[in-house]
C-alpha cells in the first residue's frame, strides 16, 4: 500500500511548479490525473478488498490538504473521484461495487453531476429524468458545473425516478452525452467543470444505483458529506500554502527599514492565518474522526468542517495577497490563484448561506 509519506512525495513530484501554468491554461495534462488515479490517491478511502488503498478519512483528509496546498484544481478531482467511489460503496450492490470501485481505484475518472441550470443549492428542484425503458433507462437532461467531466470515463448522474430519485453510471462517452467546458471559471480552472447535456442516454438497468425512488435528500446528503469534508480539508490546504507565502515575503521583504513581519499590523495578519489554519485543520480532524468511528455527528460536523474551513480560506488569501501587495497581485501568484480559488469554496457543496442553514437546524434539535 502507498503509504502517506509516499503519497505526498508523488503528488508533489507530479506537480512541481506547474500549478500555475495548469491554472492559466485551463487544463491538466491528462498524464497527471490518469497517474494519481492509477495509484489510487484520487479516491484513497475505497477498501483494499477492491483495488483502492483503505486510507481512513483522516488520512485521506491529510493527502487531500497536501494537494490543496499544491493545486486546487487537481484536488478538486479528488474530491469529485471520491464523491464518485462513496456513491457507489454506500449505494452499489455487491455486484456494482465489484464492477466500479476497482476501476476507480485503477485509473478510471470519473464526475458526479448534481446540479441543473435551475437546481443548485435546492436539489430537490432537479428535472433530470431517468426513465425504465425495458431492460434499460433512458437519461434525459442537463448538468452544469459538473467538475471533472472534461476528463471523466465515468459520470454518476443523479435524477427524477419513480416519484423519487435515483443515481445513475453513465459513461461519459456513451452516446447522448455532451461534454461542454465551462470556460474561464474564477477559480480551480484546471478542474475540467462541464455542463454535461443528456439526450436520450441508454444505459442498462444495473447501472442504477440502489435507493431508486427515495426522496432527494435522502440520496445526495451522502455524497454531500464526502464532498463537503473533502472541500474542507482542501481549504486547510490553501490556507497552510498562503500562510507560507505570506511569511516566506514578511520576513525576506523590507520596508522603513525593517521586515514587513516585524511591523505590528503585518504581524497581525500573519497572527490571524495562523488561527485560521489551526481552526480549520481541528474541525475537519473532527469531522474526519466522526466518519471513521461512524459518529450520528457526522454530517453536522462535515457541514460545519466545510463551512469554517471555506472562509477561513477565503480570508486567509485575502490577508496572504494584503501581505504580499503587488507581487501577490497578478496571476501566477500563489496567492492570488488561491485568492480565486477560495471564493470559489465559498460556493460549492454547500454555501456559506446553505450551510449556516443546517447548521441553525442543527442547534436547534441540539440546544432547543
Amino acid at each position: 500500500m502507498t503509504t502517506l509519506p509516499d503519497a505526498r512525495t508523488l503528488v508533489t513530484e507530479l506537480v512541481g511548479a506547474q500549478a500555475d501554468a495548469w491554472d492559466r491554461s485551463g487544463q491538466l495534462p491528462t498524464p497527471v490525473p490518469k497517474e494519481l488515479a492509477a495509484a489510487g490517491l484520487l479516491c484513497a478511502q475505497v477498501p483494499g478488498e477492491y483495488g483502492g488503498l483503505g486510507y481512513t478519512s483522516t488520512h485521506n483528509g491529510e493527502l487531500t490538504a497536501h494537494v490543496g496546498a499544491l493545486c486546487s484544481s487537481l484536488r478538486s478531482l479528488m474530491t469529485s473521484q471520491g464523491m464518485a467511489a462513496w456513491t457507489v460503496q454506500r449505494m452499489g450492490s455487491a455486484e456494482q461495487r465489484a464492477a466500479h470501485l476497482p476501476r476507480l481505484a485503477t485509473g478510471s475518472l470519473a464526475g458526479v453531476a448534481f446540479s441543473e441550470p435551475q437546481a443548485g443549492s435546492d436539489l430537490t428542484a432537479m428535472t433530470t429524468q431517468i426513465r425504465g425503458a425495458g431492460d434499460a433507462v433512458v437519461v434525459d437532461g442537463t448538468k452544469v458545473w459538473v467538475t471533472g467531466a472534461v476528463y471523466a470515463d465515468l459520470l454518476v448522474v443523479f435524477g427524477r425516478y419513480d416519484g423519487g430519485a435515483a443515481a445513475v453510471v453513465v459513461p461519459a462517452g456513451a452516446p447522448g452525452v455532451e461534454i461542454r467546458p465551462v470556460r474561464d471559471p474564477l477559480g480551480c480552472r484546471a478542474a475540467g467543470h462541464a455542463t454535461v447535456d443528456l439526450r436520450g442516454v441508454r444505459v442498462g438497468t444495473d447501472s442504477v444505483l440502489g435507493g431508486a425512488g427515495l426522496p432527494v435528500d435522502w440520496l445526495v446528503t451522502p455524497a454531500l458529506s464526502y464532498g463537503r469534508l473533502s472541500v474542507a480539508w482542501g481549504c486547510v490546504g490553501i490556507i497552510r500554502a498562503c500562510l507560507a507565502a505570506a511569511c516566506r515575503h514578511a520576513r525576506g521583504r523590507q520596508q522603513f527599514g525593517r521586515a514587513l513581519a516585524e511591523h505590528q499590523l503585518v504581524a497581525r495578519l500573519l497572527a490571524e492565518m495562523v488561527v485560521a489554519e489551526q481552526s480549520a485543520t481541528r474541525c475537519c480532524e473532527h469531522a474526519s474522526c466522526s466518519w471513521d468511528a461512524g459518529s450520528p455527528e457526522l454530517v453536522a460536523a462535515t457541514v460545519l468542517a466545510k463551512h469554517l474551513a471555506a472562509g477561513n480560506a477565503a480570508t486567509a488569501a485575502a490577508a496572504a495577497v494584503q501581505v504580499l501587495g503587488s507581487a501577490g497581485a497578478h496571476d501566477g501568484s500563489t496567492v492570488a490563484r488561491a485568492y480565486r480559488d477560495a471564493k470559489l469554496m465559498e460556493i460549492i457543496e454547500g454555501s456559506n448561506e446553505i450551510c449556516q442553514l443546517l447548521l441553525a437546524k442543527h442547534a436547534e434539535a441540539v440546544w432547543s
